[in-house]
C-alpha cells in the first residue's frame, strides 16, 4: 500500500492547458519495454495488474504516436459505458468486420442507421420470442448427445462448435440451411472465423491467405443466404417461425423493407457472434466445472432437484430456475471474457473521478480502452478474484452488486451491451444441464491456457474430456 502511494505520488503531473486539470499520466515505450520480460512470462493480466499498481486507474499508454487510455475499474468507467454516442463513439477500430459481414450493415453503415438496425436484432431475440427457442435447442442437444457412444473422449471446444451451430441453424437460419447445407454452411463460417486474427484489425484488407479465404467464404455465405430470402419473399408458403424470417419481414421507420444484402449481413453477423462467443463460454464453463469438484456437485445437486421439480421437461422457466448453473457460467465469463477489452473514442474531452478522489482530463480525439480482462479481477470488488467461486454470485455475497455499476462487464454495458446475453445464458444452460444431467466427465488435458492471438479470446488447442453415459439419480 505504501509503495503504491509513493509511486503514484512521484508520478509527473501533465495539465491540460485549457482546463488545468491533470491529464492521464503516461506509460511510454521505455515503461513498456520494462514490462516485456514479465508480459512474457506471467502474462497480459499480471502487466495490467503493475500498470494499474504503478499507474492508478487512469492512464495513457502512448507507442509511435498513438495514444490510448485505459480506464480501469467501475468507478471511472460510467461516461465510457453510458455517454452518448456524440461524446463516446465506437470509432473506427470495428472497420475489420466489414469484409466479413458485408457493405450496407455494422461498421460500415453511419450511427444512426446502425441504432436503427440494432432494433431488429434486439427485436428479433427479446425475452418473448427466446421462450420459443428452447425446444428447438433442446431438441438438437438431445439428437446431439444421442450420437455420442457408451464413453469415450471429445474434445469438447469442437463439440460445442458444431452443436452451438447446429442450434444456429435451428434457431437463426431456418430449416433451408439445417436440413440441406449444414455442412457447407459450417465450413464456410469456420474459414470466416479463422481470417480474423490480431493483424485483421489493423491491416484488415491486405491480401494474405487468412483474408482471401475469408472473402471468399464471405461472398459464398451471401449468395447462399441471398438465394434463401428471395425464396422465401417470392414463396407463398406460410412463414417460418425463425429469426432469418423476422429479419425478412422487418420494416424500416420510412415503411421500406429491409433488403437481401442487409438481411444477409445481419444473418451473417448474428451467426458468427453467437457461434464463436458462445463456444469458447461454453468450453470455459465446462473447463471451469470439470476441475472444481465442490461446484460440480453443487451444479449436479440442482438438476436432481429440476427433476424433482419439472421432471425431464426443460422449458424456458425451468432454466430461469437454474441458479447455480447460472452463476457458474457466469464465474466463468469474469474469469475469462470472450472479449478482453473494448474501444471507444472520445469525440468530446471529458473528465474522471477515481475511487481515490484524483480527477483527469480525458481529451476529445482520445482512444479508450476498459480493460474487462482485468476490470473483473479487481480485489476491491471480488474476493480472491483469481479463483473461480460461483457463490460469489449468490443472494448472500452478489460482489458484483455490492460493487456497483459496471463491476461485471464480460458482456458489456450500457448504450452497447451485448444484446444476446440472455440468448447465449439460455443456449450454455441447455447444453450442460443435458450433459450433467447424462454423464459423468472428466477433463483429461490440462486446464486451457488463453489463447491472445485472437480477437475474441478462446481456450488454447484442444480440450479434451471423457465421458460415461449415465442417468443421474433424483434420490
Amino acid at each position: 500500500m505504501v509503495t503504491t502511494k509513493l509511486a503514484r505520488v512521484r508520478r509527473p503531473i501533465t495539465l491540460n492547458p485549457k482546463s488545468k486539470r491533470p491529464l492521464p499520466p503516461v506509460v511510454n515505450v521505455i515503461a513498456l519495454l520494462e514490462h516485456l520480460p514479465r508480459l512474457c512470462t506471467k502474462g497480459v493480466i499480471a502487466v495490467m495488474h503493475d500498470l494499474y499498481t504503478r499507474f492508478g486507474s487512469v492512464f495513457t499508454v502512448s507507442l509511435f504516436g498513438l495514444k490510448a487510455t485505459f480506464l480501469v475499474g467501475p468507478e471511472v468507467s460510467a461516461h465510457f459505458y453510458q455517454g452518448m454516442d456524440s461524446e463516446i463513439s465506437q470509432g473506427d477500430l470495428y472497420e475489420f468486420t466489414v469484409p466479413m459481414f458485408g457493405k450496407g450493415v455494422g461498421f460500415d453503415i453511419d450511427n444512426a442507421t446502425r441504432t436503427e438496425h440494432l432494433r431488429f436484432f434486439i427485436d428479433a431475440i427479446k425475452t418473448s420470442k427466446l421462450r420459443n427457442h428452447v425446444n428447438s435447442m433442446v431438441q438438437e442437444v438431445e439428437d446431439y448427445f444421442a450420437k455420442w457412444g457408451e464413453n469415450g473422449i471429445v474434445d469438447i471446444k469442437h463439440e460445442f462448435e458444431k452443436l452451438l451451430m447446429l442450434i444456429s441453424g435451428h434457431c437463426l437460419l431456418g430449416k433451408e440451411v439445417r436440413d440441406n447445407m449444414f455442412d457447407e454452411v459450417f465450413s464456410l463460417f469456420h474459414e470466416l472465423d479463422s481470417g480474423v486474427g490480431l493483424g485483421s484489425v489493423i491491416f484488415p484488407y491486405i491480401p494474405i491467405p487468412s483474408h482471401i479465404r475469408r472473402d471468399k467464404a464471405h461472398t459464398k455465405l451471401a449468395k447462399i443466404f441471398s438465394k434463401i430470402v428471395r425464396s422465401r419473399r417470392d414463396s407463398n408458403r406460410p412463414a417460418e417461425q425463425d429469426v432469418l424470417q423476422y429479419l425478412i419481414d422487418s420494416k424500416h421507420r420510412d415503411g421500406s423493407s429491409t433488403t437481401e444484402q442487409e438481411v444477409t449481413g445481419w444473418i451473417i453477423s448474428m451467426v458468427f457472434a453467437g457461434k464463436h462467443t458462445s463456444t469458447n463460454s461454453t468450453t470455459w464453463t465446462g473447463a471451469c466445472l470439470l476441475t472444481h469438484d465442490k461446484f460440480l456437485t453443487e451444479a449436479l445437486d440442482e438438476q436432481k432437484h429440476m427433476i424433482q421439480k419439472h421432471g425431464d421437461h426443460i422449458d424456458y422457466n425451468v432454466l430461469l430456475d437454474m441458479d447455480i448453473l447460472h452463476c457458474c457460467i457466469k464465474e466463468a465469463l469474469r474469469m475469462h471474457p470472450v472479449a478482453p477489452i473494448i474501444y471507444r473514442k472520445a469525440q468530446k474531452s471529458f473528465v474522471v473521478r477515481t475511487r481515490e478522489g484524483d480527477a483527469y482530463d480525458i481529451p476529445e480525439g482520445h482512444n479508450l480502452l476498459s480493460p474487462m480482462i482485468f476490470n473483473n479481477r479487481l480485489p476491491y470488488i471480488y474476493k480472491d478474484p483469481h479463483m473461480y467461486d460461483p457463490d460469489r454470485f449468490a443472494p448472500k455475497r452478489e460482489e458484483d452488486k455490492v460493487g456497483g455499476m459496471f463491476s461485471y462487464t464480460s458482456f458489456g454495458g450500457g448504450r452497447h451491451i451485448c444484446i444476446g446475453e440472455a440468448y447465449a445464458y439460455m443456449q450454455i444452460k441447455v447444453i450442460w444441464s443435458h450433459l450433467l444431467r447424462n454423464f459423468e466427465l472428466k477433463l483429461e488435458s490440462p486446464f486451457p491456457k488463453t489463447n491472445w492471438s485472437k480477437i475474441l479470446l478462446e481456450p488454447w488447442g484442444k480440450v479434451m474430456v471423457s465421458y460415461k453415459r449415465r442417468r443421474l439419480p433424483t434420490a
